[in-house]
């Protein structure tokens, strides 16, 4: 009887598909397992992609495609931009040096037919350590003021200790009914 709920009930969640992208080593996996999970797992650098489904509010589920994010991997992320409804962009907050880089892969993206209109969470992860730049500062350095005729959020968050993550899934579940409702 309880299957048969879960299925019945399921015809009316709200779907989405999500798409997970960030430079190399910047938590996007640990992030989608924390969510899928609620636990923090040790990763090694995703080659290709991981594909999950999460329910970050009721009534609603994301598919998440989590794509790696290294150099010779960026040129395969446009396959990936289809049908997408929402975008989570992670940044590593800690690593100064590669925020220009980080900004012009993020705009590069948002310049495709395929991503106009469709909702931004940038995620500023690795807020636990010492030298992570705060939301205000990633914001500045990325330019995302410049983010202009779209939604745009950004979330501090550690994915290890899982600190805002949830936070940044339902303002993206947020956007995503949004998105949704005007084709």
């Amino acid at each position: 009887m309880g299957l048969f709920l879960s299925r019945f009930f399921s015809i009316f969640e709200t779907r989405a598909r999500i798409l997970m992208l960030g430079l190399d080593g910047a938590g996007k996996t640990s992030m989608l397992y924390k969510l899928k999970m609620n636990e923090h797992i040790h990763t090694i650098p995703t080659i290709g992609f991981n594909l999950e489904t999460v329910s970050p509010v009721k009534g609603m589920s994301f598919t998440v495609w989590d794509v790696g994010g290294m150099g010779r991997i960026r040129s395969l992320w446009r396959d990936y931009y289809q049908n997408t409804e929402g975008l989570i962009y992670v940044v590593d907050s800690s690593d100064r040096e590669r925020i220009a880089e980080s900004r012009e892969e993020l705009f590069g993206i948002l310049q495709s037919d395929e991503m106009v209109r469709v909702p931004v969470v940038i995620v500023a992860n690795k807020q636990d350590l010492p030298n992570a730049l705060k939301p205000s500062e990633v914001t500045d350095s990325m330019q995302l003021h410049k983010l202009t005729g779209r939604k745009w959020y950004i979330q501090a968050a550690c994915a290890t200790t899982g600190e805002g993550i949830f936070e940044s899934m339902q303002k993206m579940a947020k956007m995503v009914k949004v998105y949704k409702s005007y084709p």
